[in-house]
């Protein structure tokens, strides 16, 4: 099964990490990442810009079409901080993996199972769910993984 680790952080936790050298931090998810690798069970991550960077930007929905502004963002504690995907067997290896993760108080790591063609059994019948085996296999190969 494949489980998305969703990092999210309070205002305390967000404060509390200013006071840690950005080296430690480096080597310490470094070091959690090259586990992750290590156990073969690591199938992608990334941690995102923080959300003062004028690169963001949200998109929103309620008109058409859609407005994008650079913010608000909300409360600090909804914000999407980085993320890793696992492929584990079990969802007890997706607990135990996520335990690991060296995060400090206050931050929280949300995990979540990524659906799977099974999910929609009762619409195997539909257009999109037949392409996206073929999509994902492109996307794997053009990433360099295995289809």
């Amino acid at each position: 099964m494949k489980y998305m680790l969703i990092m999210r952080a309070t205002d305390a936790a967000v404060e509390a990490s200013k006071s840690m050298p950005v080296e430690e931090m480096l080597n310490q998810m470094g070091s959690y990442n090259e586990e992750l690798m290590a156990a073969g069970v690591m199938a992608g991550g990334e941690g995102l810009a923080y959300p003062e960077d004028r690169a963001n930007f949200v998109l929103d929905f309620a008109q058409d079409p859609p407005t994008v502004s650079d913010a608000p963002y909300g409360e600090t504690e909804a914000l999407f901080n980085g993320f890793w995907m696992l492929e584990v067997p079990t969802k007890e290896d997706a607990v135990t993996w996520a335990s690991k993760c060296p995060l400090g108080p206050g931050s929280k790591l949300e995990v979540r199972r990524v659906q799977t063609e099974e999910d929609f059994a009762d619409f195997a019948d539909n257009e999109y769910i037949q392409k996206e085996a073929g999509w994902r296999e492109g996307v794997n190969r053009a990433a360099g993984g295995n289809p």
